[in-house]
């Protein structure tokens, strides 16, 4: 679909790009007055995917939010993206989403035709998860941005946190990695359009099919890849489980032309925002290219899941996720506390 107004020119970041970078936003939340509540078992101080709330014995309510600018200039692909990246949280919680906001800020220069199909495209993405959306708030502004405030629910006892890995687990991750290069590389005109409609397509599947599989294996932890890329979001995981994570770099699937961007220098500031985050904490052990480090550290929008689970059910699990998803992958393990939170071998 064409616009007037090319969506991607009113944004200066494009969609998870555009993320605080993790170090600079838990300093700003420190010391901050809040409550305690014994209901509420994963909050914000455990830089989890969303928060959980137990409501009863057999039901705790999840609530997560996220909203970025345009990476596309098709207004109902990038509601599409954008809704599927806000979902996304409540699957890598090991929930389901039920009920969802919206949360939209239209640029003056858009048209209302522009602003319905961004809407339309959010609401096709929930109405594929099953989750409502039961209204939301919308602003002007300079630059436009969408998203979802969602809540979902899930079991208290089978809430999967960014925590929960445990040395000896298998680490499987569930989307290729380079989204962000290469959404950097078509905003720049030289990214093939064969190429960028296998990378929307990406973007704006559902995690469903994923967390469907996964739940019915013993996860231990799991988080989605979004924008603080894979070595991120990993890094978090290792720092909440008290483990190191073993990244094994030949084996981490990524877009092959993410490689030749990232290696000519289209790489997108959150990429370096993250390297800043997480490189104290990673122990490269071999010689790996400039350029593939670049993509696990590439920020991710609408990424696959990452997860963590015991050795002797990851080779079913795996199986299992390639039959829907064929490009699901084994990338690691975990172990004992090393002398790096994370290993890229």
């Amino acid at each position: 679909m064409e616009t007037q107004v090319k969506l991607t020119k009113l944004a200066t970041c494009a969609g998870c790009g555009a993320k605080m970078g993790a170090g600079t936003l838990t300093k700003m939340l420190e010391g901050f007055k809040t409550h305690s509540d014994p209901r509420l078992i994963v909050g914000y101080d455990k830089s989890d995917d969303a928060s959980v709330y137990v409501l009863s014995e057999d039901q705790a309510l999840i609530q997560t939010t996220d909203f970025f600018p345009p990476i596309v200039d098709d207004p109902y692909l990038y509601g599409k993206i954008a809704a599927t990246n806000a979902l996304s949280d409540v699957y890598a919680m090991g929930g389901e989403p039920k009920l969802a906001l919206n949360i939209l800020c239209a640029a003056e220069s858009m048209e209302d035709k522009t602003i319905r199909e961004i809407l339309r495209g959010g609401y096709d993405a929930a109405y594929e998860a099953g989750a409502i959306i039961t209204g939301g708030h919308t602003i002007k502004g300079t630059e436009p941005f969408y998203g979802l405030a969602v809540s979902g629910f899930v079991h208290p006892d089978k809430v999967l946190t960014n925590s929960g890995a445990r040395p000896g687990d298998v680490l499987l991750l569930t989307k290729p990695l380079g989204v962000g290069i290469l959404t950097t590389a078509a905003k720049a005109g030289m990214a093939e359009g064969a190429v960028m409609d296998r990378i929307y397509r990406q973007m704006a599947t559902l995690n469903k099919t994923a967390r469907d599989i996964m739940v019915q294996y013993p996860v231990h932890s799991c988080t989605d890849v979004t924008g603080f890329g894979l070595l991120g979001h990993s890094y978090e995981m290792a720092q909440g489980s008290g483990c190191t994570l073993h990244i094994q770099a030949d084996q981490v699937p990524y877009h092959p032309e993410a490689l030749e961007f990232a290696d000519m220098g289209l790489v997108p500031d959150g990429a370096y925002r993250n390297r800043d985050y997480a490189q104290p904490g990673v122990r490269v052990c071999r010689e790996i290219p400039l350029a593939l480090e670049d993509i696990f550290y590439d920020p991710q929008t609408s990424g696959g899941l990452l997860i963590a689970l015991p050795a002797e059910a990851a080779e079913a699990c795996l199986a299992e996720l390639q039959k829907q998803i064929p490009q699901a992958a084994r990338i690691g393990y975990v172990t004992e506390l090393q002398d790096a939170a994370i290993k890229l071998e």
